[in-house]
């Protein structure tokens, strides 16, 4: 019982510990096998967490005995429970997946160092979001940023253009980890504390400041850089193109679900109750950029000819669904959101696995290269074809449960204009999948090419994440319970 009761910390810790052992290990099978075993006791951890905060309530663990708001707290409720789930759980689905895609497009001498660096990230995006303490987020935000730009600047052994990338990426994420901790410094500056709850207690007395608004316009900026909201997205397509295949499901299914999670807990949990600055934020600034964003990216994913670069645009139009959920200040928006992060990490996580395997298979993932694939490789195209269907929001998928709660959201407030916008949104999404299928089933195959179905080791992680989409689709009373239930922590603060 002891160490059930240190699971919050041992979460993050666990990791940041394996993390250096990891790099001891030259063995690649070893440094494999290790780093699985590291995601597995998160995802377990993850499990027990949220099963725990859903019956009991949430978790405070004071490190070290200081209380809080002296101590650093680990605070773990419906809502970060729900991401640190979906991110041991997508790490423990991927690295399967990760082995032999590594042994293909990274060179050998480099698994131990990469399988290192994926650890720190792991570390990373758990700490963001178990953590209650704000100047602890910037530094586990760090943490997983820096290891990210490893990752991605991995892939330049199959192209270089993945270097221009991950220096892109390292660029803009400086630019947003500075947004983000200068809007950090300015709470500290009008409250004296860095703990959430007690920032949110401070906020209230404080009213009206201009130090406070400015500090959260610094923070919803910092944030959207780190979520890639349009039209702050301009590192995304490159990195997800150019990094290893396993590298972009993981990153695809978890980076950006941290941090539209951020943007829900600063915006709802510290300034929901004390901040006129909310309210205006999400009228004038994130219901137009979410609006944007599903429809420039949905219309940039259709022109693209390299189906990652495609999937990388699809994924800012999602980004844009869940911005949108935000920006109803409802709990049927907020319960929208929260759903869609779940949803959207299991069909995109399946997508870019697919297309890993069709990239082991020919070593390309362009879509004249794809002509007559799905004879060939009937069960990895097949598992694209779902996820495709998911993406679009097809009923009896998980992408249909996540729009029906946006469009739930909408009628609530009587948004007609707007459920109108998400259902031709969600049309442009036919056009790119289309394209793909086009080529998969209706071309004749490349002639001379001989190609067999992807790796048993490849293909079973990804129908894991494909049949959690038809699952989830057809049974939603799990997620949708786990949703509301941290929806409503979030929106009680403003309600």
């Amino acid at each position: 019982m002891i160490a059930v009761d240190h699971l919050p910390i041992l979460q993050v810790v666990g990791p940041l510990i394996a993390a250096p052992v990891c790099s001891l290990l030259r063995a690649r099978n070893l440094a494999w096998f290790f780093t699985l075993l590291v995601s597995i006791a998160a995802f377990l951890c993850s499990i027990y967490l949220l099963n725990t905060v859903i019956e009991t309530g949430p978790i405070s663990y004071e490190i070290g005995g200081w209380a809080a708001p002296l101590g650093i707290e680990y605070r773990v409720d419906a809502s970060n429970g729900l991401v640190l789930l979906i991110i041991s759980g997508i790490s423990a689905v991927v690295l399967p997946f990760a082995k032999r895609s590594f042994e293909l497009e990274v060179p050998v001498e480099q698994h131990s160092l990469l399988y290192t660096a994926y650890i720190l990230c792991l570390t990373g995006l758990l700490g963001i979001t178990a953590t209650a303490d704000a100047f602890n987020v910037f530094v586990f935000l760090e943490i997983s940023s820096l290891a990210t730009y490893v990752l991605v600047s991995a892939g330049a052994k199959q192209d270089r253009r993945a270097l221009t990338a991950a220096y892109n990426y390292l660029i803009l994420g400086t630019v947003g980890a500075t947004f983000f901790v200068i809007g950090v410094g300015l709470l500290y500056m009008a409250t004296g504390t860095l703990n959430m709850t007690d920032l949110a207690a401070r906020i209230g007395p404080v009213g009206t400041s201009r130090t406070l608004d400015v500090g959260f316009a610094f923070i919803v900026i910092g944030l959207s850089l780190k979520l890639a909201l349009f039209p702050l997205h301009a590192w995304l397509p490159n990195a997800y193109t150019y990094a290893p295949s396993a590298v972009t499901a993981f990153l695809a299914a978890t980076a950006t679900k941290a941090a539209v999670y951020l943007l829900l807990r600063f915006s709802f949990t510290i300034f929901g109750s004390g901040s006129a600055f909310l309210a205006p934020m999400v009228g004038y600034v994130a219901l137009p950029m979410a609006l944007a964003a599903m429809f420039a990216g949905s219309i940039a994913a259709i022109y693209q000819y390299n189906l990652k670069r495609m999937l990388a645009y699809s994924s800012v139009a999602q980004i844009g669904y869940m911005v949108l959920g935000i920006s109803f200040l409802s709990v049927t928006g907020l319960t929208a959101s929260m759903l869609h992060l779940f949803n959207h990490a299991l069909m995109k996580g399946a997508l870019f696995m697919a297309l890993g395997c069709v990239f082991f298979r020919i070593r390309s993932v362009h879509i004249a290269d794809m002509a007559g694939i799905g004879r060939q490789m009937p069960w990895t195209m097949a598992a694209f074809v779902i996820g495709g269907l998911s993406l679009i929001g097809v009923p009896l998928t998980v992408g249909f449960i996540s729009k029906w709660y946006l469009i739930s959201a909408a009628i609530e407030q009587e948004a007609w204009i707007i459920i109108v916008l998400i259902v031709a949104s969600s049309l442009l999404a036919v056009i790119y999948i289309w394209r793909v299928i086009e080529a998969a089933y209706l071309m004749d195959p490349l002639p001379g090419r001989a190609v067999t179905e992807a790796p048993l080791s490849m293909l079973l992680p990804t129908w894991v994440l494909v049949l959690a989409n038809i699952y989830f689709g057809i049974d939603a009373s799990l997620t949708t319970r786990v949703a509301r239930v941290a929806a409503e922590g979030l929106a009680g603060v403003v309600q």
